[in-house]
Formats: structure tokens, sequence, C-alpha cells
């Protein structure tokens, strides 16, 4: 019995997107899951949302092909808002098993300054949260 079929994977188009894409595709391999690479356009101009949603788009592209040359399903889905409400509209409105996001590892003043989305998601959701910590922020 495979323990997750639906893994949804926030990204937020930086580095730290590799460290939970190489962890989620094993994941997903051993479950035979879909992965859902989710990525949350927060802009506030149509300039910059065009802009933000075609860098995104290549990134998320090239994990998906990734994944799927790694017979690995996956499928990208784009959202637009702020970040915190949009994951977690994205989480209620589909049948996840699991949320997987790579951290930046701020720290205190960091999360203070910069807001925390896996602190908002990890008091706020009743599925699994795998937080991984990327390697370039140790």
């Amino acid at each position: 019995m495979n323990v997750y079929q639906k893994i949804l994977v926030t990204m937020d188009c930086s580095p730290v997107d590799d460290a939970i894409i190489a962890h989620v595709s094993l994941l997903a391999r051993q479950n035979s899951a879909e992965v859902f690479l989710l990525h949350v356009v927060h802009a506030h101009t149509m300039d910059q949302k065009r802009a933000l949603g075609e860098k995104a788009e290549k990134h998320l592209e090239v994990h998906r092909a990734a994944l799927e040359k790694e017979g690995v399903t996956a499928h990208v889905v784009f959202r637009i808002g702020e970040p915190e409400d949009e994951i977690l509209k994205e989480i209620e409105e589909k049948d996840y098993d699991l949320v997987a996001m790579a951290t930046h590892g701020h720290h205190l003043l960091g999360d203070i300054l910069f807001g925390s989305v896996s602190d908002k998601l990890k008091h706020s959701i009743r599925v699994p949260l795998l937080l991984i910590r990327s390697p370039s922020t140790r």
C-alpha cells in the first residue's frame, strides 16, 4: 500500500527548490505518487504579474520535465495572490496526501522580517507537512 498518492510541492522559484524536488522525487517513485508543483505569483502590477509568471513557468517546467524523466507524473499549478492564502486554498480545494516545501532557514529575525509560510502552514493544515532545509541555508 502506498502512503502518498498526491504530493503538493510549494515552490518559490529559488535555488532552495532543488532540495525539495530531489527528496520528493524519491518519495513519489517509492509511492507511485503524482506530484503537483505549485507556485503562487505575488505581484502588484500587471507587468510584474506577467514577468514573474513567465519566470515561474520556465522554472517549474524544468522541474516537471526532470520529474517526468525519472518516471514521476508531475503537474504545474499556478495561483495568483498572497502565497500563504493561496497555498491554503489549494490544499483545501484538492485532496493532497502530503505538502512538501523547502525552507530558507531563516532564524528568528528573518522569520519576523519576512514571515514564514511554513509556520502558517504547520498551524493551519491537516495533511502531513514535509519541510526540507536547503543545504545552501545551513
